[in-house]
């Protein structure tokens, strides 16, 4: 159901290494940094245990609301069929279906605001 959840932070330098620092004992560690260049926005880091980001941590202050949350999808429609659902139940446009390279060739996602200004995606990790 979850593929990953993020949180904001305001001073992203510090929070990356509180996190850093705070999640070794349980054998989690940063697995993936995206620059604001990358995402065209903000910079983020993903913490994992097995090579995949399941925790991200950016530095999106004002952008949207404190949490990100993304669910898992079986397919790229499932994908672009959220985004219109999330659309015509009063969800703001966040970033349209489409590949992410930045975070992986294959990464489809889409992005919406919900009410309150949480950032809600449904990504498919899978080959077109």
């Amino acid at each position: 159901m979850l593929d990953h959840i993020g949180i904001r932070c305001a001073d992203f330098n510090r929070s990356l290494a509180f996190f850093q620092h705070a999640l070794a004992p349980l054998g989690i560690t940063v697995v993936m940094q995206v620059s604001a260049e990358q995402t065209g926005a903000y910079a983020h880091a993903g913490f994992g245990r097995t090579g995949k980001p399941d925790f991200w941590i950016g530095n999106a202050p004002g952008a949207h609301g404190g949490v990100h949350v993304a669910f898992s999808t079986g397919s790229r429609a499932e994908v672009d069929a959220f985004h219109a659902a999330a659309l015509a139940a009063g969800g703001r446009d966040n970033g349209g279906p489409g590949i992410r390279e930045h975070y992986h060739p294959d990464y489809y996602g889409a992005f919406v605001l919900d009410p309150d200004g949480n950032n809600i995606e449904a990504v498919c990790h899978r080959p077109g």
